[in-house]
């Protein structure tokens, strides 16, 4: 499965699993629960940090949200669950959406598996953001 979960749950929706899918589908940052939690404490105060990761755990179960972890860094979280591929800054670890790239337009069949069956893939792509290629290209200069 590339984007949520198939094993959907009916639970009670409480309100600050709400307000957390809120803040997340606001965003086109794709981001860290902790930095999430950041953005949800202005709307609740008291929210704890456990509470952040365990709602998000429960929006990726029910499929609601994607959740990013590949490449050995921070799992990121995503309120788009169409499918479309996303790039990494290599420097920073941004993440952006690249809805120009449809997956789903990728030719699986057509590939040797090994013998696998083949439920899903996820594609990232990696490279510089704009904001860290000025900033090196910045500190090139002052040398």
């Amino acid at each position: 499965m590339l984007y949520g979960n198939e094993n959907r749950k009916s639970r009670r929706n409480t309100p600050q699993r709400q307000i957390i899918f809120e803040e997340l589908c606001g965003l086109e940052t794709h981001p860290t629960a902790s930095e999430l939690y950041e953005i949800v404490r202005k709307r609740l105060p008291r929210i704890s940090l456990g509470t952040v990761y365990r709602n998000l755990d429960v929006l990726y179960e029910d499929g609601q949200i994607v959740k990013l972890d590949l490449a050995g860094q921070e799992a990121r979280f995503d309120g788009i669950v169409t499918p479309h591929c996303h790039v990494r800054c290599t420097t920073c670890g941004k993440v952006r959406d690249l809805p120009e790239i449809d997956p789903r337009k990728f030719d699986l069949a057509s590939v040797e598996m090994n013998g696998f069956l083949i439920e899903g893939f996820k594609l990232e792509y990696s490279g510089i953001c704009p904001e860290c290629r000025v900033q090196s290209t910045n500190s090139l200069k002052e040398m």
